[in-house]
């Protein structure tokens, strides 16, 4: 078996950046190059200023600057990546569609097909080409179609290995991995195709943690592992609103079933609901899928925690319009955070933009502090939106650096992300510089209740009634 020294990854998002920094680091025998057409990106990743990387995640930096232009380069030199390359990964956006067959549900496979293209094109030797994005199955199947018509004589082995990364810890996940996915095809080549990129992550990762399986299983459990964490969330959030209702304290509910060897704690916090970029659009390309199949009952099972999710942010936001005298027009409310969980700067799937844009229907002013987004990247969300003019946007909501400040004159905050930095905040402070009665919603369930309504808040929290 070849011995792998060269590797190339096409997309330097949030998955390609991360893993193929961790590899370097771990592999230093091995050359790997990060490619993307997006020069802005890659200029960022070569920023000598660190904390300008595109990519917040805790550990990230200090990978990237011990090995960048050593074993780890970032370039928008697509083609000569791909031809030095022995092994390339292919990790680019796979949104769901919004448009023609599977709208709404199906991921768009658009830019796969380009770099299985780009990839038939360049390549004049033999290649690893590893499925590193979110796929649904038979995505190999279709690259290997294309790759395989290319004419030049060139053989293409095709592998899935799914990347189970929660941002924030991506880093940690990376290194201490509880297991590595590979599928590939059990053909001699298909075999030491798997064993190739099995040597790589057994530089780190425990042999007996490293699975191979065939194509449909490892593309399967991507979309089946987000699909069931995705689900326990949205059961606690169904709980939170009947507790709502009656004297039950979800936190207690969700401590003691988390007891519950057969259950654990893990994803049983009740919040104003999930978001990412992996949860919603895995469970609608497993909806679909099931739906082509004719499985309509399965593909309803799995609608349902999508639907539970979008009810628990609309819910959320109208707890806030019915607390405030069932209205907000002309209320300042302060948003603290933005990105989608703490320790992280993506935003995709936040909560926190659908509970703004209801707000924002309902005329409300707010004020919006997350210590790692960008105020572009903060109206680039709502506008995707498209619910109204950038320029009503630009006129109701306004974005600040100080988190004090969001608050002067406000009648409410709304917390939104669980960064900590929130826990140790003067909330006297901010409760003086609030209008009175002052209102504090607490969507990741932070702070003590005891301590806000001790210092005059009027304190609401998932879960409360």
């Amino acid at each position: 078996m070849k011995k792998i020294t060269e590797i190339c990854c096409i997309g330097a998002g949030y998955v390609g950046g991360p893993t193929m920094s961790v590899i370097a680091n771990q592999c230093p025998e091995i050359n790997v190059t990060v490619v993307d057409i997006n020069q802005q990106r890659i200029d960022d990743w070569n920023n000598t200023n660190l904390e300008n990387l595109p990519i917040y995640e805790p550990g990230l930096k200090e990978i990237v600057a011990k090995n960048r232009n050593k074993n780890l380069f970032f370039s928008t030199e697509v083609d000569k990546a791909i031809d030095k390359a022995q092994m390339i990964f292919i990790s680019v956006n796979t949104p769901t569609k919004t448009y023609g067959k599977g709208k709404g549900q199906a991921a768009d496979l658009k830019y796969i097909e380009l770099c299985a293209r780009t990839i038939a094109e360049v390549a004049k030797d033999d290649k690893i080409v590893v499925e590193k994005s979110t796929l649904p199955v038979r995505t190999a199947q279709a690259i290997k179609s294309i790759l395989d018509n290319t004419g030049k004589g060139v053989h293409f082995e095709i592998l899935s290995n799914p990347e189970f990364l929660a941002e924030g810890t991506a880093i940690d996940d990376l290194i201490n991995a509880d297991r590595v996915l590979i599928g590939g095809n059990d053909s001699p080549t298909g075999q030491e195709a798997k064993d190739a990129l099995s040597q790589v992550y057994e530089n780190w990762i425990p042999k007996e943690k490293i699975l191979q399986t065939n194509v449909w299983s490892s593309e399967l459990s991507k979309l089946v592992a987000n699909a069931f964490l995705a689900q326990r969330v949205s059961s606690i959030n169904a709980i939170s609103a009947l507790c709502e209702k009656t004297d039950a304290n979800v936190q207690e509910v969700s401590k003691a079933i988390g007891f519950d060897s057969r259950i654990g704690p893990k994803f049983l916090q009740a919040s104003v609901g999930f978001g990412g970029s992996c949860f919603q659009k895995d469970i609608l390309n497993l909806v679909y899928i099931a739906r082509s199949y004719g499985l309509a009952e399965v593909a309803d099972y799995w609608e349902q925690v999508i639907i539970m999710n979008d009810y628990q942010k609309r819910r959320f936001a109208e707890n806030i319009v019915n607390t405030l005298y069932n209205t907000v027009s002309g209320k300042k409310i302060a948003m603290y955070g933005w990105a989608f969980k703490k320790d992280t700067n993506d935003t995709r799937e936040s909560a926190a933009i659908y509970v703004a844009d209801a707000l924002l229907e309902e005329k409300a002013e707010i004020v919006v502090y997350d210590p790692k987004v960008s105020e572009d990247q903060i109206y680039a969300d709502l506008d995707y939106l498209g619910s109204r003019s950038s320029s009503l946007t630009r006129e109701l909501l306004k974005v600040v650096d100080d988190p004090i400040k969001a608050t002067e004159q406000a009648h409410a905050v709304a917390i939104m992300t669980e960064w900590d930095e929130f826990k140790t905040f003067d909330w006297v402070k901010i409760f003086e510089n609030m209008l009175k009665p002052a209102f504090l919603f607490d969507g990741r369930r932070l702070l003590e209740t005891q301590k806000m309504e001790d210092i005059g808040f009027k304190y609401y929290k998932i879960g409360q009634s």
